[in-house]
């Protein structure tokens, strides 16, 4: 199975998987029954959408989910689609395109013009999407001084701004590196008060925060307007480990308005579909989930 962390520093996937036709039925609703808004980290179903991205996208439809997040992209195409044939694929689901993840180029000073040039052209890809957010979630080599993570920071808030002025917003989501020091500076905190408000968020991955040591609720409190996304994350299956407390991290996030939340499931406990349906299941049980 695929690491996380070793995900961005590969090529992005390629379809296998045959077409089907556009008018598929999503998942039923109970009459008179809302339904949630739930979202999905296409990571969380890596291999399945290299075998078969479209019936892959047909069962997440049909296990709930409501919005995607993307985690594959490479020549121009998301998961070996062009973005507008993914993206109609997606709609005609009855889901959304909320986000995307994307490694980008390893940054130093000297590449400062061919990142830009990166950036401009999946800026330009995803903008066709129509979603709102693009999330670097790695490819950060990470300093051993706090002047040379200011470079980094630099660098978010010059991608922010391209970002912006494609009606987007640049992030980035945390894994638990960022709870330790430099400087004895908290890595997390420099980045947040580095890094331009007004372009730049942050999605933060609540399992990653607490095996860093910290509270994802006590984060929220601190920096109310940084974290406009979430990444809902477990052990395994959401739910199954007791660790966390998604009672208090939903209220709170609510509180200080998240746009929106995803599921991901990096390890299992049964094959991937099943996990990522049980996660589904246990977040539309839940009466603090909107």
């Amino acid at each position: 199975m695929t690491n996380r962390r070793d995900f961005f520093k590969t090529t992005s996937l390629i379809v296998a998987g045959s077409m089907v036709g556009a008018n598929l039925v999503t998942a039923a609703t109970p009459k008179g029954k809302k339904k949630k808004k739930v979202g999905l980290q296409l990571y969380s179903l890596r291999d399945d959408m290299s075998k078969d991205a479209v019936g892959t996208l047909k069962k997440a439809a049909e296990m709930g989910y409501y919005s995607l997040e993307t985690a594959s992209y490479g020549d121009g195409k998301i998961y070996g689609m062009l973005p507008d044939e993914f993206t109609k694929r997606v709609k005609d689901l009855g889901m959304k395109l909320s986000s995307c993840h994307l490694g980008g180029p390893t940054y130093t000073k000297d590449t400062h013009a061919a990142a830009m040039e990166w950036w401009k052209k999946a800026i330009e890809d995803h903008a066709k999407t129509g979603m709102k957010f693009m999330i670097k979630p790695g490819g950060l080599k990470w300093p051993d001084k706090l002047d040379d993570l200011k470079i980094q920071m630099d660098y978010f808030n010059a991608v922010g701004e391209l970002t912006a002025a494609s009606g987007m917003q640049f992030g980035w989501h945390n894994h638990n590196h960022e709870f330790t020091r430099i400087e004895d500076k908290v890595i997390f905190d420099f980045m947040l008060e580095n890094t331009n408000p007004k372009t730049v968020c942050f999605e933060m991955d609540v399992y990653w925060v607490m095996k860093g040591g910290c509270s994802p609720v006590e984060y929220m409190k601190k920096y109310p307007n940084r974290f406009l996304l979430l990444h809902i994350k477990d052990e395994k299956e959401i739910g199954e480990s007791g660790l966390l407390d998604f009672k208090s991290i939903f209220e709170t996030g609510y509180s200080i308005g998240i746009k929106d939340y995803f599921v991901e499931v990096e390890r299992y406990n049964f094959e991937p579909v099943v996990s990522v349906q049980k996660s589904y299941d246990f977040l539309a049980a839940a009466s603090y989930v909107k």
